[in-house]
């Protein structure tokens, strides 16, 4: 006999099991050959059926953790949608504040330049006005005194020019020397004093005269002073011409203040004209004399004046070796004087 979940069944040699105390096999289950002995692994096989059906079951119940966790991630993803999303404003913002800095980086110089470049127009166009009525009153004035050799108004006129073209940025005053004989006094003061106005009203300004003929007896000391004073206060108050007439009459060491006036480099004012005259002892010279025997001849003329054996030496006075340096700075340019037919006034 087997045991069979409590149950007993009685087999015979010759026949089937007639006799069933409990349902062992289901109604619909398909009949065994006769003589087939039961497979005792088969509750095993059903066992591992509802182990699967279970286990299937379970997975059915553990859905929702499934379902949390998806949702979970769900959510995160969600979470990281707006994350992205701000990223996407800041990097836009950070391109419009890259654009902005652009701009203000060519617009601001931008803006400099044509700011700047309309008062440059303005500057330029005032210099081209000062130039033109400068090349006006020139061209009057040797229209009006034709006695005086072409050359001097072509050198004076381009001296003074170069100056107008550098009034921006001078580097060195314009400095002019006019000398004449005895013949040509009053032509030598009125034509000096004539391209100083020319060269001063162009640009608006005045001029400022000293006459060395009426310091000749004065002390040294006091006439330097004096002219380092007046020149000094006319320019800062911007006058623009100084004529000096008579240069070789004033007191010999007090010449030595027109180192500070007259300097190529370091001339306190560079922005200004001097106009120095000298007048010679003989009562004429020749035209036929060149510009460069015209120099000399003052050259040697004011060494006798201020280094002559009847001047008198102290530290502070003229020497040869300060005349020298003084000589370098006033004779850039030399032009002589004739004696106007008609007179000048």
């Amino acid at each position: 006999c087997l045991l069979t979940g409590g149950s007993t069944i009685y087999f015979d040699k010759r026949e089937t099991p007639v006799k069933e105390n409990s349902k062992v096999y289901d109604s619909n289950e398909i009949e065994k050959p006769a003589g087939h002995q039961p497979n005792l692994y088969t509750p095993v096989r059903e066992r591992k059926a509802d182990f699967l059906e279970k286990n299937q079951e379970h997975h059915s119940t553990s859905t929702p953790q499934s379902r949390s966790k998806s949702q979970y991630k769900s959510s995160i993803e969600k979470q990281s949608q707006p994350l992205t999303k701000s990223d996407d404003e800041s990097q836009s913002g950070f391109l419009k504040i890259q654009t902005l800095l652009l701009v203000l980086l060519i617009g601001v110089p931008l803006l400099y330049v044509l700011w700047s470049g309309i008062p440059g127009r303005t500057s330029s166009s005032r210099d081209a006005e000062i130039l033109q009525a400068f090349r006006a009153q020139m061209k009057q004035l040797q229209s009006t005194y034709q006695s005086q050799d072409p050359n001097l108004w072509r050198r004076a006129h381009v001296l003074l020019e170069k100056h107008f073209n550098a009034s921006r940025l001078p580097l060195q005053p314009a400095i002019l020397l006019f000398t004449a004989a005895q013949e040509a006094e009053q032509a030598l003061r009125c034509l000096s004093n004539k391209i100083a106005d020319a060269f001063a009203s162009s640009q608006n300004a005045t001029t400022i005269q000293i006459d060395g003929a009426g310091k000749a007896e004065l002390d040294s000391d006091t006439v330097k002073l004096e002219v380092d004073d007046k020149l000094s206060s006319a320019f800062r108050e911007g006058k623009k011409v100084a004529v000096v007439h008579r240069f070789e009459s004033l007191p010999a060491g007090s010449t030595l203040i027109f180192y500070k006036y007259c300097d190529h480099e370091n001339a306190e004012f560079k922005d200004v004209a001097l106009l120095l005259t000298v007048l010679l002892d003989e009562q004429s010279l020749r035209k036929s004399l060149t510009f460069q025997e015209v120099e000399e001849k003052v050259r040697d003329f004011l060494w006798e004046k201020f280094t002559g054996s009847d001047v008198p030496n102290s530290y502070n006075g003229m020497d040869t070796d300060k005349l020298s340096g003084l000589w370098s700075r006033i004779s850039h340019l030399v032009l002589p004087v004739w004696p106007e037919e008609g007179g000048c006034t």
